[in-house]
């Protein structure tokens, strides 16, 4: 891809079950990396694009955390990170999204396309050991990736100055930020004027998922939109109680979304 190449390229946007969601596949989002890498690099940019996701826990939290709705809404690009996003796009009067991006997807297929670009990152969140040996594995996977710096995710408010400085010091394109929903989008936010690089990517734990700390479902569940049922069963055990909690309060929006909303974007 050439950076800058589409100058400033633009992607369509629709409302599923109240939210912004990004009409945009996986390589959608590559040419607009690249695009905004580009731009910003020749001082055309303006701010950097908070890039985050959607997926049955950000429907519930956006539903119920004031502070959450504010900062998603502030966000840039709202990628299908969700199966069920997806399918609700082709059930709902609007345009289709054409593929779920999962961002544990995403992040590989990112780095390959940075290393042939010279697109460099700088890794933000999860704790020192994994993200430590998550660099490590994106560099051993991408030998000509550029890790231009990283910090864990045990920071305080207090601290993003100091944290912004080092990343901009580092001359980073793109800020990977894993600190798990509401706290990555909100602090995306705060970062965002502070920062020189083209993105700031909300990624959950994604570091852990690329260091092997945990492991991705099976393919048939990922297909069939069931990897939430395979990381509540494998992953930590706080995790089947947030799940018990968001998947129901998602599923219930979703279904009143598609019965209400239907009718409202049916017109001109």
């Amino acid at each position: 891809m050439t950076l800058g190449g589409k100058g400033g390229a633009k992607l369509k946007q629709r409302r599923l079950g109240g939210l912004a969601v990004t009409v945009a596949g996986t390589e959608d989002l590559l040419e607009l990396m690249a695009s905004d890498v580009g731009e910003n690099r020749t001082g055309r940019l303006g701010r950097p694009r908070v890039v985050t996701d959607i997926n049955g826990e950000a429907v519930s939290l956006y539903a119920r955390s004031e502070d959450y709705r504010a900062a998603y809404d502030r966000a840039d690009v709202w990628h299908a990170d969700g199966a069920f996003i997806v399918a609700l796009s082709r059930l709902l009067p609007g345009p289709t999204i054409p593929e779920r991006t999962a961002t544990t997807d995403y992040i590989h297929a990112a780095a390959k396309a940075a290393q042939d670009d010279g697109i460099s990152f700088y890794l933000l969140g999860g704790p020192e050991d994994i993200n430590s040996a998550c660099a490590a594995e994106l560099i051993r996977r991408y030998p000509r990736l550029r890790i231009a710096g990283r910090h864990h995710g045990y920071f305080r408010d207090d601290e993003l100055d100091a944290i912004a400085a080092d990343i901009n010091s580092s001359g980073a394109d793109v800020v990977w930020l894993g600190l798990g929903k509401p706290r990555e989008t909100m602090t995306a936010v705060l970062l965002r004027d502070r920062l020189d690089c083209a993105w700031i990517v909300t990624c959950g734990g994604c570091f852990h998922f690329v260091a092997g700390d945990y492991k991705r479902a099976p393919i048939w569940m990922q297909k069939a939109g069931l990897e939430w049922l395979h990381r509540m069963l494998t992953g930590p055990r706080y995790l089947i109680k947030r799940y018990a909690v968001t998947i129901p309060h998602a599923l219930y929006l979703v279904l009143r979304s598609a019965l209400f909303e239907a009718p409202r974007q049916s017109g001109p």
